[in-house]
This record gives C-alpha cells, structure tokens and sequence, in this order.
C-alpha cells in the first residue's frame, strides 16, 4: 500500500470486473466479458433468478444444450459455498428453495473429468505477454468399500480422512451408515476447493511454454483481465500441459489466491513468500491501471461491496 500510494489498487486489477474481482463479482457478468475465442474453453452454463418458475429453467436449458447431471452454483459466492451437482431434475426444486427468491443462479454442464487444476495467470497492462505464476492440481479424496463397513467407519479409517472427519461427515451425511460394495470407490467431496475437503498440490513443474500460450490467449480475449486464477477440469494431465482438452468451469480476479500454497509439503516460509508476491503483483498491476487512467475503486466502496456479498452468502445453504 505505501510503495504504491493505494489501499485497495487491487480492485482495478481486472477493471471491467467489479471491484477487480476482490468481492462481490458476479460469475454472470464475468463470463459476459469473455470474447468468442476463449468462449469455447469455457463450460457451457446459463443464468437465472432463484424464483424462476422451474418449467421455465428446464426450457432455457435444455435450449443451451444442458442436461442432467448439471452443477448448481450462485452467481455470488465464495469457497464453493452453495455449489451442489443436481444428478436429476427433481433435484433442481428444493435446490432453489434454500436460496433467497432473488439470488441469481447458475447451472452449469458437469464435467466429468477427474482433473481439476487452479491456473493462476498474471499480465503487466504493459506486458505484449502474460504468464502462470502458480498451478494446482486438485484432488478429490476417496474412499474404498470393502463390502462390509459403512460409510463411517471407512473415513474414520482412512489416514488422511479421518483428520477432517467432521467436513467429510457433515458433506456426506445421508449415506454414512451406508455399507459400500467391495471395490466400489466413493468420493467424499465434488468441489475442488480446499474448505470443502479437496487435496491440493503444487504442480509447478507442469507448467509449459504451450500451457502459458494457451492462457495468454484466453486472457486477452477477456475485456481487461489481467490477475486471476482460472479453474478447470482436464482428463489428461499431458493434454494440459499441452494447453488442450480442458474446460474452465469458472475464472476469479484479484482475490484469487495462489491455492498451490495449500499443498501439504509447503513450507510455512513459502506460503508467506509466494502469498506476498502475488499481492504485490496485484498491486503493481492497480497501480499501472491507475497510470494508464483507470479510476481508483474508494476503500468505503470495497468495503461496502464486502458487506453486501457476505449478508447475501450468509443466507446460502452450506452445501455441495
């Protein structure tokens, strides 16, 4: 803040996206600013308010070419809070139901790929190139039936699992006493996010030439996207790397984090470094918007905008 003369310059990191993507963006408007080449990375989804007449939102998307399994997820939010996978049509009704009447929505096609990764990309306004600071493979942690324990004791059973038993319990409620067949793998949690369960790993070393090429076009066919992390979902690693065959279920701005930093191995020192360089990053990328004549975003306005994302995502049901 002091070397840059700017509390909140982050929150014109990404102009065109309110509050440079520090709170309170909307998925919809964020996807509205993605030209056509890079449209065809992303997941294909459609918008509505939570009141919409069910008849209605099945019309607009089987339009959109959707069909169940889809994921539901607000347009507002933060750490996965509220983001649930419909697996029928009957799910959809009381879905909605828990949310407040005017809360917009998304419904998203499912991928179902296994991998998930979090691409963090940053770009100077003044650089002809950007790059991948940070990559993150995710992972959705599982467990194996052995054709006589429940649910339950198979968490409690597992190494890992059984140190965060309460998350897994509390995401996987209705099918704890369940007995799982021998050999039938089941998955404690469907968000890659790091609240919700999900394992995290730096994969740094898989970051390409021919990866970055690829995000860099994305990114410039977004109007004034400059720092953020992109999520997406791939089958294959190589065909990552390769910048191919994967499909970005949503982008996020300036408050995006490094999520490689979550990774187990990491240490204390490298958390801090690597946290502390990005925002500085998004603070030199303000500060260069603010020179090119990009109007500075008030602390009062952030905070007012932070005020009003949290009482809405407080009403959200805490589920997945």
């Amino acid at each position: 803040m002091v070397r840059y003369r700017g509390v909140v310059l982050p929150a014109i990191a990404n102009p065109s996206i309110l509050t440079g993507g520090l709170c309170g963006e909307s998925k919809t408007d964020m996807f509205a600013l993605v030209g056509k080449e890079a449209r065809s990375y992303f997941a294909p989804f459609i918008t509505f308010s939570a009141n919409t007449p069910l008849a209605d939102i099945l019309l607009q998307a089987r339009a959109a070419g959707l069909a169940f399994p889809l994921v539901a997820k607000p347009d507002i939010g933060r750490n996965g809070r509220g983001v649930k996978i419909l697996m029928r049509e009957e799910e959809l009704g009381p879905y909605l139901a828990a949310f407040p009447p005017t809360a917009r929505m998304l419904l998203q096609r499912y991928m179902r790929d296994e991998g998930e990764a979090g691409v963090f990309y940053v770009r100077m306004p003044s650089e002809k190139m950007g790059r991948i600071t940070s990559l993150t493979l995710k992972y959705f942690p599982k467990v194996l039936g052995d054709g006589h324990s429940a649910l339950r004791e198979l968490i409690e059973g597992d190494m890992r699992a059984s140190h965060i038993k309460h998350i897994y319990f509390r995401r996987n409620a209705r099918d704890l006493d369940r007995v799982v067949p021998l050999g039938q793998v089941h998955r404690l949690v469907s968000v890659g996010n790091h609240v919700r369960g999900a394992r995290f790993e730096d994969g740094a070393e898989h970051i390409t030439r021919e990866m970055t090429a690829t995000f860099d076009r994305i990114s410039k066919d977004i109007k004034d996207f400059y720092f953020g992390r992109y999520d997406v979902r791939f089958a294959d690693l190589e065909d990552l790397k390769q910048g191919k065959n994967f499909s970005i279920i949503e982008y996020n701005g300036a408050s995006s984090e490094p999520t490689h930093v979550w990774d187990r191995r990491t240490s204390l020192w490298k958390t801090y470094h690597d946290m502390l360089l990005h925002w500085r990053l998004a603070f030199a990328v303000g500060a260069e918007n603010r020179a090119r004549g990009v109007t500075p975003v008030s602390p009062i306005e952030v905070m007012r905008v932070q005020r009003a994302e949290s009482r809405l995502i407080s009403q959200y049901p805490d589920e997945e």
